[in-house]
Parts: C-alpha cells; sequence; structure tokens
C-alpha cells in the first residue's frame, strides 16, 4: 500500500512540476520511446537472469505491494510455540516429539498455530533441527554452523530478485540515452522540415532520457529496495528459531529459550517479557 502511494507521489510531483512550469502533458506521451526503452530493459533482464530468478522475481513483486505478515501476533505465535515443544521435550524427553517433527501437518503442537504451520518453509527449519535433537549425533556447536550456512543460503537466494531488479534499475538510464540517440537521428534525417516540427522531434527524443532515468531512480531502483527489506524481515523469523532451539540445546529452561528469541526481534515486532508470558500462560490452559 505505502508503495503504492510513493509512486502516486513521484508521479505527481514530477508530472505537476512539468505542468506547473508550463510544459504540455501531450509532449511526454511517446510511444515509440517507451516501446524502446521499456522492452530492451525487459529483454536485457530475460537475457541477464536464468528461469529460476525470473520466477522468483514474479512471486517477489506481490508480496512488496502487501503488508509485513511477519507481525508481533506471528512472533507472539512463534515463540509461544516454541516454548510448547521445548516444555514437551522437558517434561517428557526427546522422543515424546518424534511424532510430531515426522508429521507436523498432523501434530496437535504445530496445528494450534496456523500461522506458523502454514509457513512450509519455517516448519521444516524448525522440523529439520528438531529431528537432529532427537537424533542426538550432534552437537550445539555443529548445528549452529549448519543452520547459519542454511540461513546463508535461504537468503542469499530470496535476495536474488532484489539485486536482479537493482541492476535493471541500474541500466535503465542508458536505454533511456538509446532512446534519446535513436531520437536525435530520426531529428537529424528530417532536418529538411520546418522549425516547429523539428522542435517536436527534438523534444520527444529527449523524452527517451527522461524515461530512463524516472523509471530507474523513481520506480524500479526502490521497488528493487523494498523486495530487500522485505527479505530482511522474513530472515528474522529464522534467526529467532536458531537461537531458541540452541539455548534448548545448551541446557537452558525454555522460558529462558524463548526469551533468547525474544531479543532478536526487530523492536516494532518484539513483544515485551510481560506481554510474552502472559500469552504463554493463556495458551498453555487452552
Amino acid at each position: 500500500m505505502f508503495a503504492i502511494i510513493g509512486y502516486i507521489i513521484v508521479t505527481t510531483a514530477v508530472v505537476g512540476g512539468f505542468l506547473f512550469a508550463g510544459g504540455h502533458l501531450g509532449s511526454l506521451v511517446q510511444p515509440a520511446e517507451y516501446v524502446m526503452i521499456i522492452g530492451s530493459a525487459g529483454g536485457a533482464f530475460f537475457v541477464a537472469n536464468p528461469p529460476k530468478i525470473l520466477k522468483s522475481t514474479l512471486k517477489a513483486l506481490p508480496k512488496a505491494f502487501k503488508g509485513s505478515k511477519y507481525t508481533k501476533a506471528l512472533f507472539v505465535d512463534l515463540l509461544s510455540l516454541l516454548f510448547e515443544i521445548l516444555a514437551k521435550v522437558r517434561k517428557e524427553g526427546l522422543m515424546s516429539i518424534e511424532a510430531d517433527v515426522e508429521q507436523p501437518a498432523q501434530s496437535p503442537l504445530f496445528t494450534k498455530y496456523p500461522g506458523i504451520s502454514s509457513d512450509h518453509h519455517v516448519v521444516e527449519f524448525i522440523t529439520d533441527y528438531l529431528r537432529m535433537m532427537v537424533g542426538g549425533n550432534l552437537n550445539a556447536f555443529e548445528i549452529e554452523n549448519l543452520m547459519d550456512n542454511e540461513i546463508d543460503t535461504h537468503h542469499h537466494e530470496a535476495s536474488m530478485p532484489a539485486t536482479a531488479l537493482a541492476r535493471m534499475a541500474d541500466g535503465l538510464p542508458a536505454f533511456g540515452i538509446v532512446a534519446a540517440v535513436m531520437g536525435v537521428v530520426h531529428t537529424m534525417e528530417s532536418v529538411g522540415i520546418p522549425p516547429a516540427e523539428l522542435g517536436k522531434l527534438i523534444a520527444a527524443a529527449l523524452v527517451g532520457t527522461f524515461l530512463g532515468i524516472l523509471v530507474s531512480y523513481g520506480f524500479v531502483s526502490p521497488l528493487s529496495t523494498l523486495v530487500e527489506n522485505k527479505n530482511d524481515e522474513e530472515l528474522k523469523i529464522y534467526q529467532c528459531i536458531k537461537v531458541v532451539l540452541l539455548a534448548s540445546m545448551s541446557g537452558y529452561a525454555p522460558q529462558v529459550a524463548v526469551e533468547f528469541g525474544r531479543k532478536v526481534l526487530f523492536s516494532t515486532e518484539r513483544p515485551s517479557f510481560r506481554e510474552l508470558e502472559d500469552e504463554i500462560k493463556t495458551r498453555r490452559k487452552k
């Protein structure tokens, strides 16, 4: 929603300023320039990126225009779920969660928190490392290293659309220059026409430069930054899970382990100690 508002502000400021200065809106309507710039930039984007990045970019774009799902309520659910799992382990032993780990879709623990259980990446991350804990073959240092590598891989993969969009934004001003040069070529081959007509051709050529710069810095570059910020928000949930599970493996009680996880959250989404404690007590009674 905020992205759309930002785009409206950019468009209003640029076009409104142009009109306020006495410009004519019709001068900006140059279909040929639009086709050259957008078409060449789109073609270069297809050349530079393999199919998997193209697909991930198409998936990332709708998310960029939606509100974040990583809210305080979601993290309260996550920490409550981890607390219940670890409390069960502490009370009944690691083998007591084997069925929950192997079939999370049927687990009373996971299904109790639909906001978490609906995200198969998060569920897979939790269950994979719980499975390793149940197996008992790896120590906390080995699991931490493995978690770091997996999180880095996930973050790198998720950041590819943002990188691709940023590179596209970098190239758009150059494509604007190409369109402008093509317009100048057309102008030079039409030097015999009246000055008024010649001026229109020069104006049309300059629209190419204007359009390339505007689309780059006003639209595509901010979009790439927005996608990158969304990825950083998503990364935080994995870091939270990592810290909680490692704290548990190091021997801390479930109440302390989830407090470790609470501390790594962004301040805007982090529940207070009392909020989390009260929520966990409430849910344990259900």
